[in-house]
This record gives C-alpha cells, sequence and structure tokens, in this order.
C-alpha cells in the first residue's frame, strides 16, 4: 500500500514553497529535502538531540517529530533565514564571537532555541539558560562557550531593546 501524496504549501523564512509530499513526511525531511534548507540537521531522529529544532510561529519545534502537513498554516523559521543580505543576525553573531560552536553540526538547532529562549525570557540568568538549552545536545563542547553565548546574545538584545526605547 502507498501512501498518496498531497500538496502542502509551508511558509518558510517568509517564503512560500508549494510541495507535493507523502503525509508521512517529516518536516525536517521536507526541509532538508524538498525545499533545500540543509541547515536543519538531523542527528537522533526521535526529538532528543534538537538538531533539527526550528519555530513553528515563534515557538521552538523538533522538525523530526512533526509531521510536514501539520505545519501547513503556520510560520516556520529555520536557521538559513536568521541572516539578512549576508549580515550574521545578533545570536548567530556572538556564538561567533564567543566560539560557542565547534563541529557546527548543533549550531542551528541551537541557534533557533536560543531564539526562542530570548523571546520568551530576554534576560536569562545562567541557570535559566543551562535549562532552556537542556534540550540541544552538543558532543564537542562542555557548553561553556555556549552558554557564554547565548548570555552575549542577550546582552545585545537587551541593549538593542534600550536603544529603541529611548528614541
Amino acid at each position: 500500500m502507498t501512501n498518496p501524496k498531497q500538496v502542502v504549501t509551508l511558509t518558510v523564512n517568509g517564503e512560500s514553497h508549494e510541495v507535493l509530499i507523502e503525509s508521512r513526511r517529516t518536516l525536517a525531511d521536507v526541509l532538508r529535502e524538498d525545499i533545500g534548507l540543509t541547515g536543519t540537521k538531523l542527528g537522533c531522529e526521535h526529538g532528543v538531540c534538537g538538531a533539527c529544532t526550528v519555530l513553528l510561529d515563534d515557538s521552538a519545534v523538533r522538525s523530526c517529530l512533526i509531521f510536514a502537513v501539520q505545519a501547513q498554516d503556520t510560520e516556520i523559521s529555520a536557521v538559513e533565514g536568521l541572516a539578512e543580505d549576508g549580515k550574521l543576525d545578533y545570536v548567530q553573531q556572538a556564538f561567533t564571537d564567543n566560539h560557542g560552536l565547534q563541529c557546527g553540526f548543533c549550531t542551528a538547532g541551537m541557534l533557533m532555541s536560543v531564539h526562542a529562549m530570548l523571546a520568551e525570557n530576554p534576560e536569562p540568568t545562567e541557570d535559566e539558560i543551562r535549562v532552556g538549552l537542556n534540550g540541544n545536545l552538543c558532543r564537542c563542547t562542555g557548553y561553556q562557550n555556549i552558554v557564554k553565548s547565548t548570555a552575549a546574545a542577550a546582552s545585545v538584545g537587551k541593549a538593542a531593546r534600550s536603544s529603541a526605547q529611548a528614541s
């Protein structure tokens, strides 16, 4: 028995994509294979490692656990949408400046999780950062520079909010 295909329209990083897919395909697979956004990585494919984290309507989700058909009529943000005009966004820049990455496999998921965390809690403590990232596994680091990068991004965000309020 074959799974019938259906057309699904996904909005990813503000751009609409019409894809013909089997309903059993995960969002991670469709992002990577059909849309060509390979920044989203597949690690465990059980929702444990966090490498496939994307934002779905601004909430961090494991794209390996969601069927792509479930993401229709939502706004999906993948790591490729963070930089604008070739310029890293403030979280990416903080990770670059503070050596918050090594091999890079977990980085996209970390960046997306940090974005969701800072949207919910713009001034997290170190403990809150550690708890906020507990669903993202990195096999290369001891997490110190990831925590430092997240704190630096929070500081940049705080400064930007203060500047915006002053004007």
